[in-house]
């Protein structure tokens, strides 16, 4: 599969359900993010947003989901990514990437992206990966 990975590859993208409450909470436990932001309402509306909404590290583990689909997790070579927008409670993210170069030595750097059904782009980011 990788052999054939030039400049414009998409990789398949990844539609995860939308995030739940439970979601959240399982994502607080596992991760350790407790901000009480994540899965208080009270919390989240005192600070002045509409209701709870997703870790950032959420969408940066579904993104570490649709890479490792694509390859082994012991060809990342490095992954960066910036936080743009939240991730409401109920939204349900879309992540792709797209091959933006690949190198003499085998390995493609990756345009990342993380997005919601309206458009709103919450996560964006590059990857290089060794397509040896």
């Amino acid at each position: 599969m990788t052999k054939d990975v030039a400049v414009g590859t998409q990789l398949p993208q990844l539609t995860v359900e939308p995030i739940s409450r439970t979601t959240l909470a399982l994502f607080a436990g596992a991760s350790g993010d407790h901000n009480p932001i994540h899965i208080d309402t009270d919390v989240a509306r005192d600070a002045g947003a509409d209701d709870v909404f997703a870790q950032g590290m959420l969408s940066m583990a579904y993104l570490a989901r649709m890479l490792t689909d694509w390859v082994p997790q012991e060809r990342l070579r490095s992954w960066h990514v910036r936080f743009r927008a939240i991730t409401p409670v109920h939204g349900r993210p879309t992540c792709t990437g797209r091959v933006v170069a690949v190198n003499a030595a085998s390995e493609a750097t990756i345009a990342l992206e993380v997005t919601l059904p309206d458009g709103t782009v919450t996560l964006v980011g590059d990857a290089v990966v060794d397509l040896s």
